[in-house]
């Protein structure tokens, strides 16, 4: 017999945390996330993320799956390619990758991180 359940990830969602991100380069952006899940191991997680305008540097040791829901993004790899996504794109973002994430409209999206 499971004692697993099924997490739905909708509104009204758990607590919002709220913050902003380690080495802003431009703006002032704030983010909220609200973790729906996170596994007992807590290396897998699930959630709703949102930000305001604004440019950080990031250096990501965990692979993520983003789905936008809305906004715009532009993500900067360290040799300067860029990547643009808006609402409905789809993505991950592996873990070793270094660069810039920018966003250009205020943004919410859908994440599902593993942290190896």
């Amino acid at each position: 017999m499971s004692s697993a359940t099924i997490v739905r990830i909708e509104e009204p969602g758990p607590a919002a945390e709220e913050g902003a991100p380690a080495r802003v380069l431009e703006g002032a952006p704030r983010t909220t996330t609200r973790n729906y899940y996170a596994d007992p191991g807590e290396r897998f997680f699930a959630g709703i993320w949102e930000s305001t305008p604004g440019k950080w540097q990031v250096e990501y040791s965990e692979h993520e799956f983003v789905q936008l829901l809305a906004g715009r993004v532009v993500l900067t790899d360290v040799e300067g390619r860029a990547e643009r996504f808006g609402p409905g794109d789809s993505f991950v973002i592996p873990a070793g990758y270094h660069g810039t994430w920018e966003t250009v409209e205020p943004v919410r999206k859908l994440y599902v991180i593993y942290q190896a």
